[in-house]
């Protein structure tokens, strides 16, 4: 069963909003994404059912899930599909442009890890002795 890092009321906390319906399908998909994308490449410890064993690691990770789906709220996009196969757009004086070739959402926005993430893994609380940001390479 795959780990997720944060309650919907957890997320209520970090935001001070009101979170979205789909609340729990969202923190497991941002727990999922940041565990291929970021989790499994740092070092920690874990206790018995895999989460980080230290606090101030959980904590992180706990932020970092609510920062992921927090960012997927200011775009309206959770999967990337909104940014696939979409070629000009136009809106007043901008406009984005992108090959109508592409056929999925991994170049979305919604697909990048957010800089708040970052910002919660690499806070000063987390020292080398609990957390190493980046120590595993696959």
């Amino acid at each position: 069963m795959a780990r997720i890092y944060a309650t919907s009321a957890e997320y209520t906390a970090y935001t001070g909003q009101t979170p979205p319906a789909d609340i729990d399908q969202l923190l497991a998909g941002a727990s999922r994404m940041l565990v291929a994308e970021v989790f499994r490449l740092c070092w920690y410890e874990v206790d018995e059912d895999g989460y980080p064993s230290n606090t101030l690691v959980r904590e992180a990770f706990r932020d970092a899930v609510c920062a992921q789906v927090a960012w997927w709220g200011e775009l309206g996009d959770s999967t990337g599909a909104a940014a696939v196969g979409w070629g000009s757009v136009r809106l007043g004086s901008a406009q984005l442009s992108r090959s109508v070739t592409a056929t999925s959402g991994s170049a979305s926005p919604a697909r990048e890890v957010a800089p708040a993430v970052w910002d919660a893994l690499r806070s000063d609380d987390l020292t080398p002795d609990v957390f190493r940001l980046g120590a595993v390479s696959s």
